[in-house]
């Protein structure tokens, strides 16, 4: 199954969602819209586990700051009521995920690592970060509520306040990723956790997985059930546009 920017491939059971809209997998309305079909595309098939990756060097840069900072204030609303769905829907999966991290994961692209129930990134020079604060962008909703559920009190003060970009070691300090692994073996290790996972008795999984989520996923459902994410009304301004070029360009 292939899209224009989204392939998912099967192997021994196992899904996996690979992004590829270069030069950095970064999110647009299409994109966004490319991403949640394929997920749900996934759910209704018999794949026991998911891996979601990119492609190139970059896992995803996050929001697509070229662009979306020029979109109306309707369309701006409906990314953002697609993205608040999308990042909720992941982050409850009752399949167990698993993010094969092969390169840059930036902004919102850190919070869609984080979704997943395992995180496995790259030795070298990847950089991870919640820039969200350099490029003036104020957080959705619901990737706040998993940023905040996924990370310590003081890993949440330190990535989104002073909003650096870091390099692998301090991604695994931080806790965004559990283990790093050589880039060319980002992915089979990946598929490898996966097919572990999904050797668990499958209802038992997902009933624990949401046990242990079941605050923020609920959070989450009444956010979008009720639409009261705040940043509907006025969320990516022309700052954004001005601040994306030293982000992209230069992760700190």
């Amino acid at each position: 199954m292939t899209r224009e920017n989204i392939s998912i491939e099967r192997q021994d059971g196992i899904c996996v969602l690979r992004m590829n809209r270069p030069p950095a997998n970064a999110f647009d309305l299409d994109f966004a819209r490319e991403f949640a079909e394929a997920f749900e595309a996934v759910l209704k098939t018999d794949s026991k586990a998911l891996v979601v990756t990119g492609s190139g060097d970059f896992f995803s840069g996050g929001l697509d700051l070229k662009l979306v900072p020029s979109y109306s204030a309707e369309e701006q609303r409906a990314f953002l009521v697609l993205l608040n769905r999308m990042m909720g829907a992941l982050y409850a999966c009752p399949l167990p995920v698993v993010a094969a991290v092969n390169g840059h994961a930036i902004a919102g692209a850190f919070v869609l690592a984080l979704c997943a129930d395992y995180r496995i990134g790259p030795t070298g020079n990847g950089r991870f970060g919640l820039t969200e604060a350099r490029a003036g962008i104020p957080f959705p909703a619901v990737p706040a509520v998993v940023v905040q559920a996924e990370l310590s009190p003081p890993d949440v003060r330190y990535t989104t306040l002073y909003a650096t970009n870091f390099g692998p070691d301090e991604a695994v300090v931080r806790g965004l990723l559990d283990e790093l692994q050589p880039p060319d073996k980002v992915l089979e290790r990946a598929i490898d956790v996966a097919k572990d996972l999904a050797s668990m008795p499958a209802a038992a999984y997902a009933r624990i997985k949401h046990q242990f989520r079941a605050k923020a996923i609920a959070e989450i459902e009444k956010l979008n059930a009720e639409q009261s994410d705040p940043m509907l009304d006025s969320w990516v301004t022309g700052e954004a546009a001005e601040a994306s070029d030293s982000i992209l360009r230069g992760p700190r």
